[in-house]
């Protein structure tokens, strides 16, 4: 089996509300749209909660914008792996934001993002062109926030970026 089925699997496992068949992931780009539209809807209802606190300890949140030309430039693996490290950045930058938001509509709203990005973070383990897994020693750029809001316009703009070029790419080879 090709391993695109085993991330497709893997990543359809953990995203339990999509009863989507595995091939969609990749090869029907209605499904990364759906992503898009739930981390903007996402983005919309934390900046309608009520009295989100300023972090005290700020958030360190990659910096995910790019140049089109230089992300077509780059091989399958090593956007995979920097997407990969933005991914692990966010996700931690969204536990250590739980750690510190107790309002209930921000919390929520934490934890929801915890598993949309958590779950293309661990989908994206699963794949790799090359021997070996992931190791988590990157170092991507990031930047500091002590704004809540801020998570969610990064994961807003990895998912509406990279995540959905990469899966465009992978969808010329896979499908």
């Amino acid at each position: 089996s090709p391993p695109g089925l085993l991330l497709l699997t893997s990543f359809l496992l953990h995203v339990k509300e999509d009863r989507a068949s595995p091939t969609r992931l990749i090869c029907d780009n209605r499904l990364i749209q759906k992503y898009i539209v739930e981390a903007k809807d996402m983005e919309t209802r934390v900046g309608q909660c009520q009295a989100l606190p300023a972090l005290s300890c700020p958030a360190v949140l990659p910096l995910v914008d790019f140049t089109f030309q230089q992300w077509k430039s780059k091989l399958n693996e090593t956007k995979r792996r920097e997407i990969l490290c933005d991914l692990a950045l966010l996700v931690g930058a969204v536990v250590g934001a739980q750690g510190q938001v107790s309002e209930e509509c921000g919390a929520r709203q934490l934890r929801q993002l915890y598993r949309h990005a958590n779950s293309f973070f661990l989908l994206l383990q699963t794949f790799s062109w090359e021997a070996g897994h992931w190791e988590p020693s990157c170092s991507p750029h990031s930047m500091e926030q002590t704004h809540v809001t801020s998570i969610f316009l990064t994961y807003r703009q990895l998912v509406q970026g990279k995540l959905r070029f990469f899966f465009e790419d992978l969808a010329k080879v896979l499908c």
